[in-house]
């Protein structure tokens, strides 16, 4: 029997999908809980894919610890909760080219690319879901310089660290995005608040419009 599962790196806790398959054959839950929490301690806030393979004959047991979906590395990287529900529209983070390759470093032996420079460009992709900007520009963007060769140089080389001038320019930028994006929630906030106060005002005018025609029809009675 195989199990496959997505768990809170080091905390997880028993669920149906576990409890439903091994309850019946007499597997202890608690013991798997344990040896998956053990194996991903060191991954404390992220969703870790798990897979559990199952001997119901022996009561015997394998856990297999895969990689983080890039998404959660990349959340991680930039301290971030989660991404843009509006990618075009509201950004989400600011990352140098630095921290995508390493963050394309450690999930590199899961993605299918040809080389570094294609694995990189593979998590940039994700960068344009989850609303990341990276250098400053669009995701999408950095996805053209990557093939243009841009940035050749940092990626041949590895580079891991953002020089402390670069992540100082990159977030002043950024807290710049930030106040224009908070001008547009404030408007738009404004602006459903007037069509929603507009509504009320039509329904009392519909509604006092109709107050005659009921007082005519008492008359009549």
């Amino acid at each position: 029997m195989q199990i496959k599962l997505l768990v809170d790196g080091g905390d997880m806790k028993p669920g149906p999908a576990l409890s439903q398959k091994l309850g019946p054959v007499g597997i202890s839950v608690g013991q798997i809980i344990q040896k998956v929490n053990e194996a991903t301690k060191e991954m404390k806030g992220l969703k870790i894919p798990v897979e559990v393979d199952v001997d119901i004959s022996t009561k015997k047991f394998e856990v297999k610890i895969f990689s983080p979906p890039v998404s959660e590395l990349l959340k991680k990287e930039l301290k971030i909760e989660k991404g843009s529900g509006a990618q075009k529209k509201f950004r989400v983070a600011n990352a140098s080219i630095e921290q995508i390759i390493s963050v394309t470093k450690t999930k590199m032996q899961n993605l299918l690319a040809k080389d570094l420079k294609a694995a990189v460009k593979s998590v940039v992709g994700t960068c344009v879901s989850l609303g990341i900007l990276i250098e400053s520009k669009s995701a999408s963007e950095v996805e053209a310089e990557i093939d243009e060769g841009k940035y050749d140089v940092e990626i041949k080389e590895e580079r891991t660290e953002t020089p402390p001038e670069k992540r100082k320019q990159l977030d002043e930028f950024f807290d710049k995005v930030k106040e224009e994006q908070e001008k547009i929630i404030k408007q738009e906030q404004a602006a459903k608040e007037e069509a929603e106060k507009a509504k009320e005002g039509e329904a009392g005018a519909e509604t006092e419009a109709e107050k005659p025609v009921e007082k005519k029809k008492e008359e009549k009675k």
